[in-house]
């Protein structure tokens, strides 16, 4: 199939990746969508499965109106419900009701041979043609310059989305990490007091692993990236303030893709 190679026995989806895009990418001659909190899915004709090429155990009236060509997309449960998703996609015997508010949204058709933009209107077809409400095609916009493509990312972000994702219109689809496929999203950052530390493993073992830190409004949690090597042989003292960066919440309210960034102050 298009967009499979096997690796150890079981079939690899072979895909297209983004590259970060610069602050200042310039959106004439993309199509610009939202980037979706969601899993990763492939179709690949017959059977849907995530990028590991492990199998997606989903109902059988959800893949039955999927159409028999390769698809790539991701699936949803809408902004903010990650981890619900994942818990739904992940079980072995699938719970109608909850498969009931997920949702196939569509972004690409592995190995066809058309440019990008030919693509999208393809999967716009092939959604009307299935016609269930579970299988969508992501919504694909042009912007005029800079400043419009970041007021739309300023949209998103306030609206509970966490990026968006720039395809070159002319581009053909290849397999692998493309500067033909850019994601753009905001980078927060906050403060937070250290409360104390993790042990390390592996190479960080017999020094600091994770920083156990607690944001003003009371939110715990931990800080394990981002660190140097010599902030883990002499981290910041119990008390510290520190400064990391984040991209958005998780469900419960916690930062998610925690990073250390700096020491602000010590007690």
């Amino acid at each position: 199939m298009h967009g499979l190679v096997v690796a150890g026995g079981a079939p690899r989806a072979s895909l297209m990746e983004a590259r970060d895009a610069p602050d200042d990418v310039d959106p004439r001659g993309w199509l610009v969508s939202e980037k979706l909190d969601g899993v990763r899915a492939v179709w690949d004709g017959q059977a849907l499965r995530f990028r590991s090429g492990a199998p997606i155990v989903a109902p059988g009236w959800f893949t039955a109106a999927l159409p028999a060509t390769p698809l790539d997309g991701e699936l949803w449960a809408g902004r903010g419900r990650f981890e619900t998703l994942v818990s739904t996609v992940r079980r072995q015997t699938p719970d109608d009701a909850a498969w009931d508010d997920v949702r196939y949204q569509l972004f690409d058709r592995p190995g066809a041979p058309d440019p990008f933009a030919a693509r999208a209107a393809q999967l716009r077809d092939l959604v009307s043609q299935a016609g269930v409400s579970h299988l969508q095609a992501v919504a694909q916009m042009t912007l005029e310059s800079p400043a419009a493509l970041q007021r739309q990312l300023g949209r998103v972000v306030a609206q509970g989305g966490e990026g968006l994702m720039l395809h070159r219109a002319t581009a053909h689809w290849r397999p692998g990490r493309s500067g033909d496929l850019l994601k753009l999203k905001p980078l927060a950052d906050a403060e937070a007091v250290v409360l104390g530390y993790e042990p390390g493993r592996g190479r960080h073992a017999g020094r600091l692993g994770a920083l156990a830190v607690q944001a003003p409004d009371g939110r715990r949690f931990r800080l394990g990236t981002g660190l140097s090597d010599a902030e883990r042989d002499a981290p910041p003292p119990v008390g510290a303030v520190v400064t990391y960066t984040y991209r958005g919440l998780t469900e419960a309210g916690l930062p998610r893709f925690a990073s250390f960034l700096r020491v602000r102050r010590v007690p």
